[in-house]
């Protein structure tokens, strides 16, 4: 998809209104950006508070973890099925049914006693957050001016904000009771709820409206499985998430801070990962491609948990580690979702269904994975692994080359 830019009498003055083309978006833009904060908010929004739910509950890391993989399990299956129901009942009906069903579960959340209720409830969560972010993309894409390229930066920023204020609002609320994070999120999506359902337009893709009438099938994902280049991306990031969670799940019980401390931590990893995602990213596609830029990002973040894992004890490397790491992250995570959007001929939701269904496996496995190799060997053991998954998928990336180089010529990038 080419950048929609008005025509205008000088090249000066279209490249003043792609500039600013970014922000000069509808309003239905706006409203599910500002949902995305919040239903982003909760992947980090339980990593300052875990050491309190293991201690409130009685609960070991390992199974604090769950509250990972329960999230990014269901998540994962869920997303094969986005597709088929934002086809049938119209994109805002989708995104509202994820916002309703993360205001439930994040409440039932909150309210609940034992740790194997809360993470049967974050499953939930995990539920409602699948139909929200693979609509959520799509919906940015459709509804947004300045093409494929600049929604993806839109679509990235949502999630770096909504990742850098969850564990602030996390830390913030968590010093009162565990418990306010959980409903504090259910009350920020009635507030979502309402901004989607009075400003996104009546028939925002429903089949109703001038868009494709074509129905999606549940076998669609699996379909495009069948084209290399999206097995890569897919595979890439699931190896890459078990890094990424072994950082989020994991790193808070050894930083051997408070809740407040572990907010401001996260916050300033989070705030990073949001700049490089909105600004960095586009100039790393732009000055060294897309697939180089995405190794290149990996291999850093690899031997950053190769740091932590040998500096397991030092707090301070574990702390600038985390913090550091954000900044590689949020490139990564543009970078990639750019390739996604470009990897395969098929409908852009379903790329997405595909993708994140192999992306949240590596997402579900690792949490666990991480608190139950510190359990059995000791605190540095789940950092080395986490690293080598990352480094793995840096030699997938080049073995796979001349699959996927291809999206540094797309159209959209």
């Amino acid at each position: 998809m080419e950048p929609s830019t008005k025509p205008s009498p000088s090249s000066a003055a279209t490249t003043k209104s792609a500039k600013s083309s970014l922000l000069n978006q509808p309003r239905a833009v706006w409203a599910v950006f500002f949902a995305g904060i919040i239903a982003f908010m909760g992947i980090g929004l339980v990593d300052p508070i875990l050491k309190e739910i293991a201690a409130k509950l009685e609960a070991t890391p390992s199974q604090v973890s769950l509250l990972f993989t329960s999230y990014n399990a269901v998540m994962a299956v869920a997303m094969l099925i986005t597709g088929t129901v934002t086809t049938r009942i119209g994109i805002k009906r989708t995104l509202l049914l994820g916002v309703v069903i993360i205001a439930i579960f994040s409440l039932l959340g909150g309210l609940s006693d034992n740790i194997w209720t809360l993470v049967g409830l974050r499953a939930g969560w995990g539920l409602g957050n699948a139909f929200f972010v693979a609509t959520a993309l799509t919906a940015i894409v459709s509804l947004s001016k300045g093409g494929v390229a600049r929604s993806i930066i839109l679509y990235e920023a949502a999630v770096g904000l909504g990742i850098s204020v969850g564990p602030l609002v996390g830390g913030e609320l968590g010093s009162i009771s565990w418990r306010g994070p959980f409903i504090g999120v259910a009350c920020l999506m009635v507030i979502a709820f309402a901004a989607i359902t009075t400003l996104l337009p009546k028939a925002a893709g429903t089949p109703s409206s001038s868009a494709p009438a074509k129905k999606t099938s549940l076998l669609d994902p699996f379909r495009a499985l069948r084209y290399r280049s999206l097995v890569v991306f897919g595979l890439t990031a699931c190896f890459y998430n078990f890094g990424f969670f072994t950082l989020m799940a994991y790193a808070p019980f050894v930083m051997g801070l408070g809740i407040h401390q572990l907010g401001y931590v996260f916050l300033c990893w989070g705030i990073l990962l949001a700049i490089t995602s909105v600004f960095m990213a586009p100039w790393l596609q732009r000055r060294f491609g897309t697939v180089k830029s995405m190794a290149t990002m990996l291999t850093l973040f690899g031997l950053t948990l190769l740091a932590m894992a040998i500096w397991t004890d030092t707090q301070w490397v574990i702390v600038a580690s985390v913090i550091f790491a954000g900044a590689l992250l949020g490139n990564n995570n543009t970078l990639i979702t750019t390739g996604v959007m470009n990897a395969a001929p098929v409908e852009r939701s379903t790329a997405s269904a595909a993708y994140s269904f192999l992306r949240f496996i590596g997402g579900a496995i690792a949490p666990y994975f991480a608190g139950k190799l510190a359990e059995w060997y000791n605190p540095h053991v789940p950092f080395y692994v986490g690293a080598g998954f990352v480094i793995v998928s840096v030699i997938f990336i080049l073995m796979n080359h001349r699959h996927i180089k291809h999206v540094d010529h797309a159209g959209g990038h």
